[in-house]
């Protein structure tokens, strides 16, 4: 009985971290949704711009300086890196928002899987 009780906690500990994984996904994406990334970005394939996955293999590792001139370009806009279509500037959008969509972009360099819906409940476990 101790070991199925034991089990149930882990299936559903495992199930909460999945879920907030799921939900920091989603989060992600409504604020890429917001400030209007997605029409030209997708997490998998070219757009007009870059794939977010393309974009977080290349700087895969990078270090601060790195992250931080990332984060100033998304703000300032750009071109030349990934073609001749420009990235136009973000003024609008603030800096802390901007730093969260870096790292996440950056994130997907580690298997990040795209925003999906969230994952079944796992079964109960019977006696």
């Amino acid at each position: 009985m101790k070991m199925i009780q034991m089990l149930s906690v882990g299936v559903a500990t495992a199930a909460l971290l999945l879920a907030n994984g799921v939900q920091a996904e989603e989060d992600m994406t409504a604020l890429a949704t917001k400030y209007a990334c997605l029409a030209c970005h997708k997490v998998d394939s070219k757009l007009v711009g870059p794939a977010y996955k393309d974009v977080a293999a290349k700087y895969k590792g990078a270090d601060e300086a790195t992250i931080k001139g990332l984060e100033a370009k998304v703000k300032s806009g750009g071109s030349g890196v990934w073609g001749p279509i420009p990235m136009p500037p973000n003024a609008a959008v603030p800096v802390e928002d901007i730093t969260k969509l870096v790292h996440w972009v950056l994130s997907l360099a580690d298997g990040a899987a795209a925003p999906a819906a969230a994952p079944a409940a796992a079964p109960a476990v019977t006696k």
